[in-house]
């Protein structure tokens, strides 16, 4: 019987070790690594100023149908779907 429990003990103690503490800490590293790459990556970005002057050169009439359909929030949200694709694909640890 005590063979039996040792057994068992054993077989729970490697799967921890071999998959949940190890996996832990590989994930734990590459989120901190994409964090601290992401904060270095972020004050080389353009700002939000060339865009904004970019709609202020526009006329009333095209302010209309610019407000209309929102054109403001697809540019922004295409810029960060593009600033996050960029990210994803030249990090060598995350893509």
């Amino acid at each position: 019987m005590f063979g039996i429990m040792l057994s068992a003990l054993f077989s729970a103690l490697g799967f921890l070790l071999r998959s949940v503490i190890v996996k832990f800490f590989a994930f734990f590293a590459l989120f901190f690594i994409t964090t601290e790459f992401v904060e270095l990556l972020v004050p080389m970005l353009p700002g939000a100023s060339s865009l904004t002057s970019a709609f202020a050169a526009q006329a009333p009439g095209v302010w209309y149908f610019i407000d209309l359909f929102r054109v403001d929030v697809g540019i922004t949200a295409c810029l960060s779907a593009f600033v996050t694709r960029f990210i994803i694909r030249r990090i060598p640890v995350i893509g």
